[in-house]
């Protein structure tokens, strides 16, 4: 992400997503407080809880239960998130039984306000993402139970309860691509996400150059022009 960061002007970059399992809080939020710094603010930071605990242990992390790590994640956040508060009085007393810090120095503030995307598909995390996300990034060959419509509707009653407005979390979704699909017929899709679900960015899961091009240049234009003619409509 440095070296992305080093080469490029406008684009925002973002993990998709940290494995806090495997990274102290405080440190990596320091790291992700340089790299905004560095980056002129274009930096987001995502978070899982850790899906993968086999390849975790493997890794020398602890092996917690799908629970254990949903706790120790919201752990993480309030570490995070008190590292960058350089405008509260003191050192950072945050964290409980699985992340800590006792008076840990605050700092560096980041460039701008980093948001905090997190990684969930179970509800148990889609209402950790409702009550303290600043987004939801979501793969879509995962939404299958819940579905995309019950996760949504998850996260927004989960924003409710905590005082907040479902629009406060932006919603991201990770798109698996279909070789040789027809432009239009895909743009149709992601219109629909993004006016019924309320998905505002899609991220495109592939390395392939040509389909990366085919995506930027014909489905994503579409897209938008799609979404800008219905909502005309409404108003």
């Amino acid at each position: 992400m440095s070296y992305v960061a080093s080469q490029t002007d406008r684009i925002r970059i973002a993990p998709n997503v940290i494995n806090v399992p495997l990274r102290p809080p405080a440190v990596l939020a320091r790291a992700a407080a340089s790299l905004d710094l560095l980056s002129g603010g274009r930096f987001e930071l995502g978070l899982g809880a850790g899906a993968f605990r086999d390849a975790i242990e493997a890794m020398g992390g602890n092996r917690l239960t799908q629970g254990q790590a949903v706790t120790a994640l919201e752990e993480a956040i309030a570490v995070i998130r008190g590292i960058w508060d350089t405008d509260a009085p003191g050192g950072v007393h945050a964290g409980g039984g699985y992340h800590s810090v006792a008076g840990a120095q605050r700092g560096p503030r980041p460039a701008h306000p980093v948001p905090i995307l997190v990684g969930s598909h179970k509800p148990r995390m889609l209402e950790l993402t409702g009550r303290l996300a600043d987004g939801w990034l979501a793969s879509q060959p995962y939404l299958t139970s819940p579905s995309l419509s019950d996760a949504t509707r998850i996260i927004d009653d989960a924003a409710v309860a905590a005082g907040r407005s479902p629009g406060d979390v932006r919603r991201l979704l990770n798109l698996r691509p279909v070789p040789g699909r027809d432009a239009h017929d895909w743009a149709e899709e992601l219109t629909t996400l993004a006016l019924q679900e309320g998905i505002s960015l899609f991220i495109l899961a592939s390395d392939d150059p040509r389909t990366l091009q085919a995506f930027a240049e014909d489905v994503a234009p579409a897209t938008r022009e799609l979404v800008a003619a219905q909502l005309g409509d409404l108003t």
